[in-house]
């Protein structure tokens, strides 16, 4: 095939690159490197099949020839850049997608949408089934994501109804791996920059909360065994063993041998206490479940970050 791959510069996107061009994809990546970074692609630059065009997909489109799919991971997605960037981030999940889905029709490709869990918001149901409309607050600090994301789904599947466009549509829940960048603000990069450093590690609330982590290299899998699926979602891909903030803590201090210890403070305004996917819908309809174990993924983020670290 041929993939348009927009956000392939990205934490996520740039491993989707490799496993693309890994089975004989060719791969057009497409990045503003806003958030992005030429250095998560090393391993594909100069491979055969492999082209980078800079470009905010805000922007209209240039030729970039047939595609056979066009995925669509371009979108600011740590707290601390969709924070910064409000409007921008609602600018990309809905222009930005509008104008991917426009070259998915002018081409007649395929399109993918990676969607995200904070769709659910601070969900009332749980563990969160594909069926639950969420809970979301509309104008609070956290909506600029939140309903980027719900706008992107319901375009994505009014262009299915309207022009008979074939999509797919992932809800992605807390990602981690190598190239996550050490200050994008997640919980996992977070822990792990405090923990190097010997400092305590910042817990929002008291801790009780919980995540459910998804190791990088799960999640590609996932997104690869949807996008040549005949099932178009929403579908969640996700790990659903759920921790507490306060265990991932203590399990990060213990994996890097460090003398943190934990401060507590205030929880951000409608940051979710629960989230965990069912991920029944994609075991059976993709065959694809999560494999890495946390202890054995948050090991390989650790050093990733560790070298990070010391070569900046």
């Amino acid at each position: 095939m041929k993939v348009l791959l927009a956000g392939g510069a990205g934490f996520i996107g740039s491993h989707l690159c490799e496993r693309l061009l890994g089975q004989n994809d060719e791969v057009v990546c497409v990045d503003d490197l806003s958030s992005g970074r030429m250095e998560n692609l090393t391993k594909a630059i100069g491979r055969s099949g492999f082209s980078f065009v800079a470009h905010d997909v805000t922007e209209e489109l240039p030729d970039l020839g047939a595609v056979d799919i066009v995925m669509n991971l371009a979108s600011p997605a740590s707290p601390r850049d969709y924070m910064d960037h409000p409007i921008k981030t609602l600018e990309v999940g809905s222009l930005g997608t509008k104008r991917l889905l426009d070259y998915a029709r002018k081409v007649q490709a395929r399109f993918l949408l990676t969607s995200t869990s904070e769709v659910y918001g601070d969900p009332s149901v749980h563990p969160q089934v594909e069926t639950y409309w969420g809970n979301v607050n509309p104008v609070g600090p956290r909506a600029v994501y939140d309903e980027a994301k719900r706008y992107a789904e319901a375009i994505t599947f009014s262009y299915a109804r309207e022009f008979d466009l074939e999509v797919r549509v992932a809800r992605i829940f807390n990602t981690y791996g190598p190239r996550i960048r050490p200050t994008d603000g997640r919980v996992v990069s977070n822990f792990i920059c405090q923990a190097l450093a010997n400092k305590d590690l910042t817990i929002y609330g008291d801790g009780s909360q919980t995540r459910s982590l998804c190791y990088v290299h799960d999640q590609v899998e996932g997104l690869i065994a949807l996008s040549s699926s005949s099932y178009s979602g929403p579908v969640n891909i996700g790990n659903p063993d759920e921790i507490t903030v306060s265990d991932l803590a203590q399990l990060i201090i213990k994996l890097v041998g460090s003398s943190s210890g934990l401060k507590y403070v205030d929880l951000p305004q409608d940051d979710p206490t629960r989230r965990c996917p069912n991920i029944e819908l994609a075991v059976r309809e993709l065959g694809w479940k999560p494999k890495t174990t946390l202890q054995d993924g948050l090991s390989r983020t650790i050093d990733w970050i560790r070298q990070e670290l010391g070569s900046s």
